[in-house]
């Protein structure tokens, strides 16, 4: 099996996997106030530690989450208590599905969305800055898009927003997460989920300032923090943490990995005359995003998954027939309808390219390219 869609999920990595088990031999309640539950409380708390260590934050900053669409939905729906400040919202048109959900229920209260202006795919900072009004009361811009791989100047936005210390800026982080290095020194609050680097679905985190207080999305009982209720899943939050650290351990090398399979193949992809390349020089090396000319998108995965090749069209998440994220980038509505993304990680070997390679020249041929 040749697969090449790292952004839509990760498989568990063996570590991680052992890790998990251990930690489901600590079986109490994390809350009890027995022997049981301080051991599994203390391999939390030690989790925890880590993960503030890696991301450069403090432990009292993080609120364990299903998942990075729950993180979303958390900071974006707490921000109707903050109304008194302002309703006026700042996004891009590269955000996932589980921004634009919430921020349409925020709409249909009163809040106004606003897109921030875009060159070659990146946040415009000076079209940002002439954007923010004394009604803005929140900026949230992904830090990395995940169907074209566009990687934001969050570190520049969160300078810029700093001058505006009513603004909360969030960012989801989720396909930046062990793929490359970034700093939220000025970031109010920050989304991920587990399952993108090599962890389990169902577990991620909200990154939230000591500072920010927020409504919780899930009220009721008590859990690691007061932000989110539910008992706290010991392995899941081992296990996470674990991931973290090993998609961390030789990130450097890692990277470059990356970055020589993704030059491999646009090298081999602009050989044939109907595919275009989306992705660009601001987009991290994880994430090459396609058009081709003339064959559905869901036809050609079709084809390279009958040869045991497997790749995404458009997000995993997306809901509409063309690409928000590819139109944005590429103003061509044709390219946006007909995209496809192939995802690399450091797991990605140089078997993996070449059957990709093969794949995809035979499935081009057979659908009616032009070698």
């Amino acid at each position: 099996m040749t697969y090449l869609d790292y952004s839509a999920t990760t498989p568990v990595d063996k570590e991680v996997l052992d890790s998990f088990i251990k930690a489901a031999k600590y079986i109490g309640n994390p809350n009890s106030m027995h022997t049981l539950g301080i051991k599994a409380k203390h391999l939390i708390d030690a989790s925890t530690n880590q993960i503030a260590k890696i991301l450069n934050i403090k432990p009292n900053e993080i609120i364990y989450t299903s998942g990075a669409s729950e993180s979303n939905n958390t900071i974006i729906k707490a921000i109707e208590q903050f109304q008194n400040r302002g309703k006026h919202i700042i996004t891009t048109s590269l955000e996932h599905s589980s921004i634009y959900g919430p921020l349409k229920q925020l709409e249909k209260k009163g809040f106004t969305i606003q897109y921030a202006p875009l060159k070659n795919g990146i946040v415009d900072i000076e079209k940002l800055k002439k954007l923010l009004t004394e009604d803005t009361v929140l900026v949230t811009i992904s830090m990395v898009n995940s169907e074209t791989g566009l990687r934001q100047p969050i570190e520049q936005i969160g300078k810029l927003l700093k001058n505006y210390p009513k603004i909360i800026f969030h960012t989801d982080i989720t396909q930046a997460v062990g793929k490359i290095k970034f700093d939220l020194t000025d970031v109010d609050a920050a989304s991920f989920s587990a399952h993108k680097f090599f962890g389990f679905k169902g577990i991620g985190a909200l990154y939230k300032k000591e500072n920010l207080n927020l409504e919780p999305l899930i009220s009721g009982g008590k859990s690691t923090t007061n932000f989110r209720s539910g008992t706290p899943p010991t392995e899941l939050i081992t296990s996470l943490a674990k991931a973290l650290r090993l998609s961390y351990q030789n990130i450097d090398e890692d990277y470059q990995k990356v970055k020589k399979y993704n030059q491999v193949l646009k090298k081999e992809l602009q050989k044939y005359k109907n595919v275009f390349i989306n992705s660009n020089e601001f987009s991290i090396p994880h994430i090459l995003n396609i058009s081709i000319k003339n064959i559905k998108p869901e036809t050609m995965l079709h084809s390279l998954e009958e040869k045991d090749v497997y790749i995404s069209t458009q997000s995993a998440c997306a809901t509409n027939d063309a690409s928000k994220a590819v139109f944005a980038l590429t103003n061509d509505i044709e390219k946006a309808k007909a995209s496809l993304r192939i995802s690399i990680s450091k797991k990605t070997t140089d078997q993996d390219i070449e059957n990709f390679k093969k794949a995809f020249e035979e499935s081009y041929k057979k659908l009616g390219g032009i070698s």
